[in-house]
């Protein structure tokens, strides 16, 4: 039997380890040697998984890096396969081809940390590795910095104005031809922002202002929605000395004319570009560099060659008078040892420990606990618990380094060294606030290859493994599987060092040459009290609602039975935030070439936030939506809510998962590889093969029906004939929970509404004709709309008072308010009512094109529930 070294199938964190971590896939019984010591191996292991290289016995620590990650719950033989129950159960659902070990034998339990003052030590580090180096930026007034990129910037505060900035990119990036030195336009939009008195709100305006004064701005167009979030947030740039005078800056409202504001937009914008052609790069110490620290789709390597390798890069910037910053709070749970072992001095150790407590404890309030941090994808590749997460996290400081500082999300980083900054483990929603903090440049670390950039931050991402990164090297950086391989860390590090030189003086990263980014805000959580331990959910009574109708109630109405519903859409579903760009890039190719129209859903949901109900009602809802012929799920490959976790769903779902699409960013290769099989796949579909279970539901017209705020007697009359109308001919009507109509009394009264008691919960199909009362977490307006859309609805009718963003395939009219005209009028007349019944039919047949559609003014996003949190 051939005996292998321990050295060529595993790697340990610390040479006095008891667990190792296999390099490779280990079969049963292969045999193996370790310091003279023969064993094997008791299972089938996977690649980052780890095994016992010491008999461990019953009550004792697992050991990674030195530290505990785990305590046996019996007795545990050397060789042996080492498990707890969240792996197991992750690995199960899987459907390996192979067998698991049948209990777990440790458990995540371990002491906590004590702070010992005695024991701090604070070395700071300043020896430089490298010659002092300089860098091509660009200078900016105030004490702004030096940016490494020089762009103009559309920002969004609310989602109600995000249809708006994505509008206008598409049609100024269209006029331009390539100008000098500017190195593009982006559209910053997000989820936040929707309301002064959220939870995060302060957090909000510090992240908006941190974006708003970055040195890789050269100019920034601020949008809100006319409900005071421009003067909100000028109040807070000037009360906290934000430089805003040093950056070409324009305040605009959204609450009226659409087109008249794209139009003054873009002569701002002219301008500017004008303006910032004159800048030139100029050279700038290595001092100018902020760094931020990032890690995702993490695997058992990170902590052994990709962390490692950031903190090297991190260790020579610092050295050179820079600054680098970590964050994801929860990921350091479990490591707080590794991160206070050289740090400044007692209050700075202090504060960091108040930092974690305080985000256990809110996690806590939500009924959540960081234990849950680690995703199905972490799981799978060996990272059992929020301890072997954290521990190899933490390894993005260098052990030479002294922890310096310690700040809020998005506070400015105003002196050079070595931050920790409070965040969520979500990637995206980090990584927004180390560059609402001022980082210039990130450092991705990434196991499985995370797909992630940030809109105007270059990105450079270090794969762990050289196996991952051959697999995805088009969308990669930096190879830091190399050190695994055999060469030295400095040798690595000093090629990783001449290329972060290179992008930072201008030359594009792997992501900005693909084209792709994303941003998202630390999002707000709506619990108010601190007694939130399960979720608040309303009661939901299953009866039918009957109305009041009339005899003329059929003879109003124009529409005809849709029997043939031929105008089917594609749907591209991503599984979650990190798969959304990608998601939309395909469908903009597949548009360009196909007949049918292809549409993606980014949204914000399944990477840092526990999975609720609502986002699973509303994936199977848009997968099967009437109006779809074909659904793709595309997944990014290491979220919670992976291909196989919605495999598992459709068939709880009664559905055929061998009916849909599916793609992996990561396992087929990246960016340009996943496109191509996406199209590949919806090349083989035909128009006959439909998957929705509802194409052949003889249901004339299904119609979702909200508003935004208080409507008057003569506008809730018109809501009452039209409902009746549909419901006579046996149509379908939503409405939603806690809607202004609903606690109208001329309207409750005249449709003899006896109980407003939702009978449908939050983006749930009816399967019937009649009037439904669906239940929502949130009174957002987005929100409600991805939900009402999830309910089947062939279009929605919105009561507003200003014109709002519509759905992305499903038409929204809305009525004309005091300052624009919109769809349709609500004056109640006969006529009036005959107008929009033909304008329903009319956009249903596509004869008719939405205002908000016709400006491609669209907004989605996922609720969190009632106790959203980021994890």
């Amino acid at each position: 039997m051939q005996v292998l070294e321990l050295r060529d199938i595993g790697r340990l964190a610390d040479d006095l380890d008891n667990c190792a971590i296999a390099t490779t896939t280990l079969l049963p019984n292969t045999a193996v040697s370790h310091n003279n010591i023969q064993f094997t191996i008791s299972h089938h292991i996977l690649e980052g998984h780890r095994f016992a290289i010491h008999p461990i016995k019953a009550g004792e620590h697992l050991t990674s890096w030195g530290f505990p990650f785990g305590t046996a719950l019996t007795d545990i033989s050397i060789g042996e396969y080492v498990s707890n129950d969240a792996m197991l159960k992750e690995l199960g659902s899987r459907n390996l081809s192979f067998s698991l070990p049948k209990a777990p034998n440790f458990t995540d339990d371990i002491p906590p940390f004590k702070l010992k003052a005695d024991s701090l030590k604070a070395a700071v580090y300043s020896q430089q590795l490298m010659p002092t180096a300089t860098f091509m930026g660009y200078k900016r007034d105030g004490n702004r910095g030096v940016g490494t990129r020089n762009f103009i910037a559309l920002l969004s505060l609310t989602t109600i104005t995000s249809g708006f900035v994505n509008f206008l990119k598409k049609q100024i990036t269209a006029s331009l031809t390539n100008p000098p030195n500017i190195d593009g336009i982006v559209a910053l939009t997000h989820t936040e922002g929707h309301s002064e008195y959220a939870n995060n709100y302060g957090l909000f305006l510090r992240t908006m202002a941190g974006f708003i004064i970055h040195p890789n701005v050269g100019a920034v167009l601020i949008v809100d929605d006319g409900q005071g979030n421009n003067e909100r947030l000028k109040a807070y740039l000037q009360a906290n000395d934000y430089p805003l005078n040093s950056v070409y800056h324009h305040f605009l409202s959204i609450h009226e004319n659409f087109n008249e504001k794209l139009e003054e937009s873009k002569l701002i914008i002219k301008r500017w570009v004008a303006q910032l052609s004159q800048h030139q790069r100029t050279p700038q110490p290595l001092s100018q560099l902020k760094i931020a620290l990032q890690c995702g789709g993490s695997d058992a390597f990170s902590g052994i060659s990709g962390n490692p390798l950031a903190s090297w890069l991190a260790k020579e910037v610092i050295a050179q008078g820079g600054a680098a910053n970590l964050a994801e709070t929860d990921e350091l749970v479990g490591a707080e040892s590794y991160v206070l072992d050289n740090v400044r001095d007692k209050e700075t150790a202090v504060t960091f420990l108040k930092v974690v407590e305080r985000f256990k404890t809110w996690a806590n309030r939500h009924g959540q606990s960081v234990k849950a941090n680690p995703s199905g994808g972490n799981l799978y590749r060996g990272l059992y618990n929020i301890y072997l997460k954290s521990l190899g996290a933490a390894t993005k400081r260098h052990p030479d380094v002294t922890l310096q500082h310690v700040i809020e999300y998005s506070q400015r980083m105003e002196a050079p060294g070595f931050y920790f900054m409070d965040s969520p483990g979500n990637d995206l929603e980090s990584i927004a606030g180390q560059v609402g903090a001022g980082c210039n440049l990130i450092f991705f670390v990434t196991g499985n290859g995370s797909i992630t950039n940030f809109p105007f931050v270059p990105t450079i991402k270090i794969v762990t493994t050289s196996e991952r990164f051959k697999m995805l090297e088009a969308d990669m950086d930096v190879d830091a599987g190399a050190y695994l391989n055999g060469r030295s860390m400095d040798m690595v590090g000093k090629d990783a060092f001449q290329y972060l030189l290179n992008v930072v003086s201008g030359q594009k990263s792997s992501g900005e040459q693909a084209g792709h980014a994303q941003v998202q805000i630390w999002r707000d959580w709506p619990l108010k009290s601190a007694d939130g331990e399960k979720e608040i959910v309303n009661p939901v009574n299953k009866r039918q609602i009957r109305i009041k109708t009339t005899a003329q109630d059929k003879t109003l109405l124009p529409f005809k039975t849709l029997q043939n519903r031929n105008k089917y859409l594609d749907l591209i579903m991503p599984t979650s935030l990190c798969s959304g760009q990608i998601a939309q890039m395909c469908a903009e190719r597949l548009n360009q070439v196909k007949q049918t129209k292809t549409v993606a859903l980014p949204h914000t949901e399944g990477c840092g936030s526990p999975t609720i109900q609502e986002f699973v009602n509303i994936v199977i809802g848009y997968a099967t939506h009437p109006h779809i012929r074909h659904c793709l799920m595309v997944e990014h490959g290491c979220e919670k809510t992976h291909n196989a976790f919605w495999r598992n769903q459709w068939l709880e779902a009664d559905l055929d998962p061998s009916a849909f699409g599916w793609a992996s960013i990561q396992l087929d290769g990246g960016i340009e590889p996943v496109i191509n099989k996406m199209d590949d796949w919806f090349g083989h579909q035909t128009s006959s093969n439909p998957i929705s279970p509802n194409k052949k539901s003889q249901i004339p017209i299904r119609l979702g029906l909200l508003s935004e705020d208080a409507v008057n007697h003569q506008t809730a009359v018109f809501a009452v004939k039209l409902i009746q109308q549909l419901l006579a001919v046996q149509g379908q009507v939503v409405l939603c929970a806690n809607d202004y109509l609903l606690i109208t009394k001329q309207f409750t009264e005249e449709l003899g509404l006896v109980s407003t008691i939702p009978n449908l919960h939050f983006a749930e199909q009816p399967t019937h004709a009649g009037l439904f009362i669906m239940d929502r977490p949130s009174n957002h307006w987005v929100e409600t709309l991805t939900g009402l859309g999830a309910t089947g609805v062939d279009l929605m009718i919105g009561l507003v008072k200003r014109p709002l963003p519509g759905h992305p395939f499903l038409p929204l009219l809305q009525n004309h308010t005091a300052k624009a005209k919109l769809d349709f009028s609500t004056a109640f007349t006969s006529e009036n009512l005959t107008q929009l019944s033909k304008l329903i039919q009319q956009t249903i047949d596509g004869d008719y094109t939405a205002v908000a559609d016709q400006y491609q003014n669209h907004a989605f996003q996922i609720t969190r529930g009632r106790l959203g949190i980021s994890l």
